[in-house]
């Protein structure tokens, strides 16, 4: 428990929240860009907590949130294919598609596998040779390192019917695009953790000093998050704006080297759609040419057609910030965990999941 226990401490915890509270003086909007963060906030009572001034406002720190409908109906197309066993993390089987989830492909005969590593599907193509092994790498950063060392591995394997359906996002970029966008009002981010483990830190200091807006890494646990606010409340009030690591104990400043080596020799950066929010330029990793056989957007012929977003679903605008959950007319009514409308409601990091369950799902704002 060490590095853990300590980050729920009551008594650090309270002495954190009084220093918030006596600092502050004005409104100011933070965003924390990690949807596990939001989960921590809102599951602590943190919200509750904080003084009216301090706005957290959640970001579109949840890649499967962010995961294209069409890519989504593409994973189930070829789920549905006989020769193709689709292996995923679990938290995409429920997320929407236009017409079905994963789930109802799964539950309609499709050959869908739960996994907790794609190491594990790379095993199953090599123990599989007559099926075609799809895995679906949905993720930040932080998950870029294991689908590249699964194509790396069966590369080395000699593997012909191992793929990766790629939805892998960046957020620097998306942190931008937040920041650009004119009905955003952020005056500070807390930068996600584990995403800067990865990567470290100086993606980060180009955009602290040309929009001159804080940005505190932090951690997930209460006292994580209530130190990483304390920082950026004080960097607002003297009006400063500089890079802080709140998350010192786990992530460096140049971040793992060994795994930006493999990222940088499976994957190159290209422009990606994000769900709700649309294409933000050189926002995404996707597979080097060296490695197209196992990318499956290049070796399935996949005809989905791209359909919109349900109307009455405000999805985007609660990835961007712009809203809150409860401010949707669905919330808790016709979108719910069992029925979700938006990825966001389903996920394991959604904003709205995070809302619904920890937050009173009967009491809406108007």
């Amino acid at each position: 428990m060490k590095f853990l226990s300590e980050y729920r401490d009551a008594d650090l915890a309270k002495k954190y929240l009084d220093e918030i509270h006596s600092t502050v003086t004005r409104q100011w909007n933070i965003m924390e860009v990690c949807g596990g963060q939001t989960h921590s906030l809102v599951k602590n009572g943190i919200m509750d907590l904080l003084p009216k001034e301090v706005q957290m406002i959640h970001g579109p720190g949840c890649p499967v949130c962010v995961t294209p409908l069409h890519l989504i109906d593409k994973a189930i197309y070829l789920a549905e294919d006989k020769n193709v066993i689709l292996c995923s993390f679990g938290d995409m089987l429920r997320v929407p598609g236009s017409k079905k989830s994963l789930l109802q492909a799964k539950a309609g005969g499709a050959d869908v596998r739960i996994l907790y590593s794609p190491l594990e599907a790379v095993q199953i193509a090599n123990e599989n040779p007559d099926k075609e092994v799809v895995f679906f790498a949905v993720g930040f950063e932080t998950t870029a390192p294991a689908n590249a060392l699964s194509i790396d591995k069966a590369y080395d394997l000699g593997l012909t019917n191992y793929s990766i359906l790629a939805s892998q996002v960046l957020v620097p970029p998306a942190m931008e695009a937040v920041i650009e966008d004119e009905e955003s009002k952020i005056d500070a981010f807390l930068a996600a953790g584990h995403v800067c483990t990865i990567m470290g830190m100086d993606e980060y200091y180009p955009l602290v000093a040309h929009y001159r807006i804080p940005m505190v890494v932090t951690g997930f646990e209460p006292v994580d998050l209530l130190q990483g606010i304390l920082l950026t409340v004080q960097q607002l009030e003297k009006g400063e704006a500089e890079l802080q690591n709140q998350y010192s104990r786990v992530v460096k400043p140049k971040g793992n080297a060994k795994a930006q080596e493999l990222i940088r020799k499976i994957f190159m950066v290209s422009d990606r759609e994000w769900r709700g929010i649309g294409t933000i330029p050189a926002s995404g990793f996707e597979v080097r040419r060296k490695y197209a056989a196992f990318d499956a957007n290049l070796k399935f012929t996949i005809q989905v057609e791209k359909v919109e977003e349900p109307k009455e679903c405000i999805a985007g605008l609660v990835l961007k910030g712009i809203k809150k959950p409860k401010q949707c007319s669905q919330f808790g009514k016709k979108c719910t965990p069992q029925n979700p409308m938006g990825a966001p409601m389903v996920s394991s990091e959604g904003a709205c999941a995070a809302y619904y369950h920890f937050s009173g799902a009967a009491e809406t704002v108007a």
